[in-house]
């Protein structure tokens, strides 16, 4: 950690850790500098220059000066005054005077700071020029009203890492030469590239994440769909979680009534504390799929009820409350119901299996683990769709800690590759899949320290010495005898010439590359990478943990998280899937008479509307998700529900009277690390200082005694030769290719599908790359058969450019649609694909 230092603003005596920017220390400490264009997460853009302070009679920006002992920072002089004075002057030359429709207005910076800097005057003045707005898949661009902060830029490539914005030169008239010898000088600077500067969109990098329109402090960029709906002073602002996946985000739902004649209560959009919390597409955009249920069934309660008595299964998925999953598993306990969730199951399995071998119960790392680590390897997530968080987390270790990565996958991914310099602080490397037990013995191989016998044996075993020819450029000397031309003295004349050099050198190589396509030039590369790197994390993801190796799997992280310097993030694929595994009682699978939440089942309670009985949406209740930072997050009501909650049939099923679901909230499991809270006792804001005051951590549980675990490690880790059999099991015939189970971006679940502005994109279906669509000869509009797992279903065929290879994904995220039955427990599968 960082020594603190002493520095002194505005006369007040602060602490800060060496390494930080003014800026940020000042916020962290209650003390105000104006700055329209800088990201507290992000690296310095220097493009509004208000943040101009001085530091021992020396003016500097301070979102890029770094804090230093014993210096003395002004935040206010008169020169400084003067000069952001002028700045703003110029951000409202030829700025539209629309704040009466504009949809920042009322929490637009640029209104702010001209209040706040009394601009009531204009000196300067320029012909203005033609910038036509355009629309950018989600959003809009209105460059009439874009200042050029440059924040979308940033937050584009620090935080999101897709790299799809950027500024580009306009058309424009020249500043008058006077205004360069009479106004303030960085307010000149600044102006010279406003007029010259717009920003710029690649369509085929953008994902519709939607960060651009949280970060701009003016109108130029909004929400497509929201723009002009509502002023912003209008909207009720309730604190939420993200609902569709397990970063949990915090969001704002922003909500009010549908209109004069309709008083109910509409969610008019999302929005985030940009500073401090990053939203994925269907957090931002898919609010809206809430159940509308008139009032409350009686005669559909009491089926559901007499339903959940005699129930002998109990389907339900991860997109739940931890108060609802408890609620199940007390239900469970009482009738006797097998509780069925295959992606909770196969997830409490692989952390069983690992803390087996890591001695704890919890995975050692969280996502801002990752942002703070300058080494991170990816293996087994489809990132960009799995979880878009956590590739913002990977490219911030690249980008913020001028890190390096390493990404593992079958499916190669052009939005991933937008990350870094590929092959310079990132590495891509595109394999078989089942090939993920070898890349963790790779992992183990490379970074272990101490080994347990038995698998350092096995390591070794792996090992061959091997002969390469190098060839090298070497200086020469190079002696030539010179006769002088006037005297016809010799003389000796040296010169250098490079010379190559080729030589056979031994090497020890690991068969272990050979099984994931690889040779040692990808050990060559990381060491590269590794260059000044000291902090390492891994994260790993659903292919892992639904393996048909899986218990092995899990037991080599839990090995790496011991003997290696690496943390460890085990992705969770649903919302609540942490939750669930800690909470619930798991089958796999069960048989008889069965009720499914959310999930087909003999009798259906659904928040989607196609059930026996009506459930609320996520944005209709409150309660609890334990996210994948292992922190329980609360989540709160976005608009009313009139009917039935699992809560009701739960006091009618356990002859309770609890009124409210989150009265659970307090009796969530303290042996299974919850914590006895209140629900409305837990916090859920970010400070100033940048720590997130939101809910509480979940308590690791003491697994094994250190002894024990030390003595039974080789025991219960399996050590054995890769099983060549389970590769054998994709391997294709000629008419054959290998199929994903994936979503696309933003598409998580079949609540997302509902969501209006996602509704209308795309059907569930099969997705291929530009090149593998035009080698099955598909075009626009087609259809095509799937052959695979004993089920043939006809599907729509859709390109996505986003992704590159000859594997193919299916999506799942239409409940209709029996998708998931092409498909065994394994993300991958063969598969027969034909024009329909």
């Amino acid at each position: 950690m960082s020594d603190l230092i002493t520095l002194t603003i505005d006369g007040k005596s602060i602490q800060a850790k060496e390494g930080e920017y003014i800026l940020n220390v000042a916020r962290a400490n209650d003390v105000f500098i104006p700055a329209v264009c800088y990201l507290t997460r992000c690296s310095p853009t220097l493009a509004c220059r208000l943040c101009l302070v001085e530091i021992d009679g020396k003016q500097a920006y301070s979102c890029n000066t770094k804090v230093k002992e014993g210096i003395n920072v002004l935040t206010q002089t008169e020169n400084i005054a003067k000069e952001r004075r002028a700045i703003m002057e110029v951000y409202d030359v030829n700025h539209p005077l629309q704040c009466g429709v504009c949809d920042q207005s009322g929490e637009c910076e640029l209104q702010n700071y001209s209040l706040y800097m009394k601009v009531d005057s204009q000196n300067y003045t320029i012909k203005d020029v033609d910038r036509p707005a355009a629309v950018w898949g989600v959003m809009k661009y209105d460059p009439g009203l874009c200042i050029v902060c440059e924040k979308c830029v940033t937050v584009c490539k620090d935080m999101i890492g897709s790299n799809a914005l950027s500024t580009v030169k306009r058309d424009s008239d020249g500043i008058d030469k006077v205004f360069k010898d009479t106004m303030p000088k960085d307010a000149y600077s600044m102006w010279n590239k406003l007029n010259k500067s717009l920003i710029g969109f690649e369509e085929d990098n953008c994902t519709d994440c939607g960060e651009c329109i949280s970060v701009c402090p003016v109108g130029a960029l909004v929400s497509a769909d929201f723009q002009y709906k509502s002023n912003a002073w209008e909207l009720n602002k309730i604190p939420a979680a993200n609902p569709h996946s397990s970063d949990c985000a915090f969001m704002y739902y922003e909500t009010k009534h549908e209109s004069i004649e309709n008083s109910d209560e509409k969610i008019y959009r999302v929005t985030n504390e940009h500073h401090y919390s990053t939203l994925n597409g269907a957090a931002r955009f898919a609010y809206d799929f809430e159940n509308k249920v008139g009032g409350k069934d009686e005669e559909a309660f009491n089926k559901a009820v007499e339903a959940f008595k005699k129930a002998e299964v109990i389907k339900f998925n991860s997109y739940i409350t931890n108060e609802e999953a408890y609620i199940l598993q007390k239900i469970a306990s009482k009738t006797g119901a097998k509780l069925v969730n295959k992606d909770a199951f196969y997830y409490k399995k692989f952390l069983e299996n690992y803390s087996s071998t890591s001695g704890k119960s919890l995975y050692s790392s969280t996502l801002k683990d990752v942002h703070d680590s300058n080494f991170v390897i990816s293996v087994g997530s489809y990132l960009k769709s799995d979880l878009p968080n956590a590739r913002y987390a990977f490219n911030n270790s690249v980008i913020m800690n001028k890190g390096a990565g390493v990404y593992f996958h079958p499916i190669a991914d052009p939005v991933m590759e937008k990350i870094g310099k590929k092959g310079k602080t990132t590495e891509f490397v595109y394999h078989k899949p089942l090939c993920e037990e070898s890349i963790l013995y790779l992992i183990l191989d490379k970074f272990g320290k101490d080994l347990p016998q038995d698998v350092q044996t096995y390591l070794d075993s792996l090992k061959e010495t091997r002969t390469k020819t190098v060839t090298e450029t070497i200086k020469e000397t190079v002696v030539n005898i010179v006769k002088d031309e006037e005297t016809g003295e010799e003389k000796e004349v040296k010169k250098v010439v490079p010379k190559k050099v080729s030589t056979e050198v031994e090497y020890e190589f690991t068969k272990l590359l050979e099984n994931i396509g690889q040779d040692e030039t990808l050990l060559d590369t990381i060491d590269v990478l590794l260059a000044k790197k000291d902090k390492f994390s891994l994260m790993v993801g659903e292919d892992l943990y639904t393996h048909p190796k899986a218990e092995n799997l899990a037991k080599l992280c839990g090995l790496i998280d011991r003997f290696t310097d690496f943390d460890i993030v085990i992705i969770p694929s649903q919302t609540n899937t942490l939750g669930v595994s800690l909470l619930c009682d798991l089958e796999e699978d069960a048989s008889g008479f069965s009720v499914g939440y959310n999930e087909k089942a003999d009798f259906q309670i659904s928040a989607l509307g196609d059930g026996d009985l009506d459930m609320p949406a996520l944005n209709q209740q409150e309660g609890t998700f334990t996210n994948i930072d292992k922190k329980v997050i609360p989540t709160n009501v976005a608009i009313g529900y009139k009917g039935y909650v699992l809560n009701d049939i739960a006091n009618a099923v356990l002859d309770t009277d609890v009124e409210y679901t989150i009265e659970y909230t307090i009796e969530l499991p303290e042996e299974k690390g919850f914590s006895a809270i209140h629900f409305d006792k837990l916090s859920n804001h970010f400070g100033n200082n940048r720590v997130e005051y939101r809910g509480y951590d979940i308590l690791p549980i003491e697994i094994v005694e250190e002894k024990k675990l030390q003595e039974g490690i080789n025991s219960s880790f399996i050590v054995e030769e890769l099983d060549e059999a389970t590769s054998k099991t994709l391997e294709l015939n000629e008419d054959e290719m290998i199929i994903y189970r994936a979503n696309p971006i933003n598409q998580f679940n079949e609540f997302t599908a509902i969501a209006h502005e996602f509704a209308s994109d795309l059907e569930s279906g099969f997705f291929a790359s530009k090149s593998l669509f035009e080698k099955l000869g598909l075009e626009k509009g087609d259809k095509v058969n799937v052959s695979s797992n004993g089920t043939s279903l006809e599907l729509n065929a859709f390109c996505d450019e986003q992704i590159d290879g000859e594997i193919g994904y299916v999506s799942t995220f239409q409940k209709d649609l029996a998708t998931k039955s092409l498909f065994e427990q394994y993300r991958y599968s063969k598969a027969v694909i034909k024009k329909a």
